[in-house]
């Protein structure tokens, strides 16, 4: 995902400005976000947080493993960028992500069959979006939270420990919990993945000259 780019309920803007790249959303790293004053300006959430909303499943569209795109209505779309997790990245030539990371699309289609089966999706948003103007937040399906599935299913790096709760303690503490005593993960950390690839993008952009002949 985006940065997917990560990244927050309360968090200062430094944190924020660490890099939520996350996910990435839409997955992989977007555009460079607007600065104040060298600081990445950070909006508040303005539609409904803190407390769970009754998402239609039919309406939601996943992006990759920690970003999913939900359909409220007519022009009328939200981007959620997933608290807690931070998944391999998908294929977003967009946003200078030109392959896919090592088990980002089992990733997706993780999150995709997650999603196909759950009658009961709740989406619960932090009181801040992020750098990209993502919502971020919890989606919990059929009473389980879907950060601590996927990383159950050793899927997603935890990113708790980095970003803080983002003023949801309970089920941060959640995904910390079932991120503690699993085994290593068999993916390169989805940030460093990001850096590589923002490298190899510049460089495939960049003019070359022919070859000798």
């Amino acid at each position: 995902m985006r940065p997917r780019a990560a990244m927050p309920i309360v968090l200062a803007s430094t944190s924020l400005c660490l890099g939520l790249g996350l996910a990435a959303s839409p997955g992989g790293s977007p555009q460079e976000p607007p600065r104040v004053q060298g600081k990445v300006e950070q909006k508040p959430q303005a539609r409904p947080h803190g407390a769970p909303v009754v998402v239609d499943p039919a309406t939601v569209r996943i992006d990759d493993g920690d970003t999913v795109v939900i359909r409220w209505g007519e022009g009328d779309e939200e981007t959620v960028r997933i608290l807690g997790i931070d998944t391999p990245e998908t294929r977003h030539e967009e946003h200078s992500i030109p392959y896919d990371q090592s088990f980002g699309p089992e990733g997706r289609a993780f999150a995709q069959g997650a999603f196909a089966v759950a009658s009961d999706v709740k989406l619960i948003r932090a009181a801040m979006l992020d750098p990209y103007g993502r919502t971020l937040g919890y989606l919990i399906l059929d009473g389980k939270n879907y950060s601590v599935l996927v990383i159950k299913a050793g899927l997603s790096d935890e990113t708790v420990s980095f970003y803080g709760d983002n003023g949801l303690p309970a089920m941060a503490a959640e995904v910390k919990s079932a991120a503690k005593g699993r085994p290593p993960l068999a993916f390169e950390p989805p940030h460093a993945f990001r850096k590589r690839m923002r490298s190899v993008s510049d460089w495939q952009k960049s003019p070359h000259p022919n070859p000798a002949r």
